[in-house]
């Protein structure tokens, strides 16, 4: 007994990786996973099992357990009979549309032996799809499930019927583009909370040798507020040195810290209070009032620079947090 549309659920069944399985899920009428070492899933009970296997089975994935036990878990229990199932071929550029007719079983003659028998029931270009459910598709997950908006989308075009809109590709591209520049500030952010605070002092120093500056790095202990000098000439005699302060921990930088800082400051400096977790209203407010030039750059300000900079950075800074370039159509 299948299910009614309304209720069913539509489910992306990665084929590629290190093999490209498209061919072999049309023609044998199917979507496998591989996990082989877990053995027949049809006797497992649980997600939990399933990570328990995972443990014993894979030890070497580690933090990627839980992930693969939701994967796993979905294909096993999430998968419901009468649910849509869709896979891509990257060199056809074409998504194929079935419908599950099978429960999970062990295929021991495939080389991933995690099975369910599929009816196909077409084929939809992605040529043909809106940006936002080219969007959906594009999550890296072997399984997930769509959301509705894109399932229906699917089903419509599977039917030839014409009333999806396919013209907003710019402000869909836009959006995605500005979600996905949100997303990497947030895991750059992540990656400096991470450091140690002497590989923050450095990372804020080769940061400054990006932008054209030469450093020196006081040696551990009582700096009085001198972590880094900064300067064109390096040595401090070419006017304006910067004076650099590092705050690498939690909770935001008040009034007094700031008032003690520009305190050790010279008419001819500049000074740069780094601190990752923030300043409070009034240590901006002692910044701005300073009779000396100063700067406060938080955590959001820092992951700023970084990307500015990134590509003047020498090895040692890059090493810090390592960062990949993504390029985007315009």
């Amino acid at each position: 007994m299948t299910q009614d549309r309304s209720q069913k659920n539509m489910w992306m069944v990665r084929a590629g990786g290190e093999k490209n399985l498209f061919s072999e899920f049309k023609s044998k009428n199917i979507v496998a996973i591989g996990w082989n070492d877990l053995g027949d899933l049809s006797k497992i009970n649980n997600v939990e099992e399933i990570k328990e296997k995972l443990i014993e089975k894979y030890p070497d994935e580690g933090k990627s357990i839980p992930t693969s036990a939701g994967q796993v878990g979905r294909f096993r229990f999430g998968f419901q009979k009468g649910d849509y199932v869709i896979t891509y071929s990257r060199e056809e550029r074409v998504y194929l549309v079935g419908e599950i007719i099978g429960d999970c079983q062990w295929s021991p003659e495939l080389e991933y032996k995690h099975t369910r028998k599929i009816k196909w029931m077409g084929e939809v270009l992605r040529d043909k799809l809106t940006t936002s459910t080219k969007n959906t598709l594009g999550s890296i997950l072997t399984i997930f499930k769509l959301n509705e908006d894109a399932e229906e989308e699917i089903i419509q075009q599977l039917s030839g019927k014409t009333e999806v809109v396919i013209d907003k590709i710019d402000e869909g591209i836009d959006t995605i583009k500005e979600d996905t520049i949100d997303k990497a500030h947030e895991f750059i952010k992540d990656q400096i909370l991470k450091l140690q605070w002497d590989d923050a002092q450095r990372l804020v120093a080769g940061i400054l040798r990006g932008m054209g500056y030469k450093t020196r790095i006081s040696p551990v202990g009582p700096d009085r507020g001198k972590d880094i000098i900064a300067s064109k000439d390096g040595l401090g005699l070419e006017d304006p040195t910067i004076i650099v302060e590092v705050k690498h921990r939690n909770g935001q930088m008040g009034s007094q810290e700031i008032r003690s800082f520009i305190a050790v400051l010279r008419p001819t400096n500049k000074g740069l209070y780094v601190s990752t977790g923030g300043f409070s209203k009034d240590a901006k407010y002692e910044a701005e009032r300073a009779n000396v030039t100063t700067s406060l750059i938080d955590l959001d300000e820092l992951a700023d620079l970084m990307v500015q900079y990134y590509d003047n950075f020498d090895s040692e800074t890059r090493a810090l947090i390592p960062l990949t370039k993504i390029y985007w159509p315009e």
